[in-house]
């Protein structure tokens, strides 16, 4: 299911507990089951954990991995253009 959150509501996902949520740019994604498998590593996505990670994403990763995993990992769209 898809729904709309402010960026203050996906702020407060920054643990597996809460589950880990970030922003890539209009889209919220749940991280959380994805930590262990992220290529980069577990520490990258908890430290965008509650974030905007789209100028981050984009400088390592093109357009075919987003498509790869947005239907697993996508929760929502974000409510207010995100701040870069």
């Amino acid at each position: 299911m898809s729904k709309s959150m402010s960026t203050a509501e996906v702020a407060q996902h920054t643990t597996a507990e809460q589950g880990i949520y970030i922003i890539i740019e209009d889209g919220v994604y749940d991280v959380t089951g994805f930590i262990d498998e992220h290529p980069g590593g577990a520490k990258i996505l908890k430290r965008q954990g509650g974030k905007d990670a789209t100028k981050q994403f984009w400088k390592y990763h093109n357009e075919g991995v987003l498509k790869k995993y947005a239907d697993k990992l996508k929760i929502g769209t974000v409510q207010e253009k995100p701040k870069l």
